[in-house]
């Protein structure tokens, strides 16, 4: 499923690169001018990260990087903004449980 906006009227239409991105053992493709969120989004994948007390399910609200609703694990790293993070190559991504870092555990 590919939900990206190719063919725009005030978009460039120069060449993209994609890349390969890892999302919970999953690889898809993600063009290298887009946010982690928006290259998710383009492959169908909204569940960003699960509160630590209820166990709900969040994944982009603002889109500018104020909340914290899109935060996720990237290469081993908790809590990136993937609303303002843009992808690279070979990027592994994970949904983040809780506040991230292990320390949900303790928590939850």
């Amino acid at each position: 499923m590919d939900n990206r906006v190719i063919d725009h009227p005030i978009l460039d239409k120069e060449e993209e690169q994609w890349v390969t991105i890892t999302v919970d053992g999953k690889e898809i493709k993600a063009r290298t001018s887009e946010t982690i969120a928006a290259a998710l989004l383009a492959n169908g994948i909204r569940v960003h990260r699960y509160t630590i007390k209820r166990k709900e399910p969040r994944g982009i609200f603002c889109g500018i990087g104020q909340c914290t609703d899109c935060v996720m694990t990237v290469n081993g790293i908790p809590n990136v903004r993937t609303c303002i993070t843009y992808v690279e190559d070979g990027m592994v991504v994970e949904t983040q449980h809780g506040v991230g870092g292990g320390r949900q555990e303790r928590h939850g």
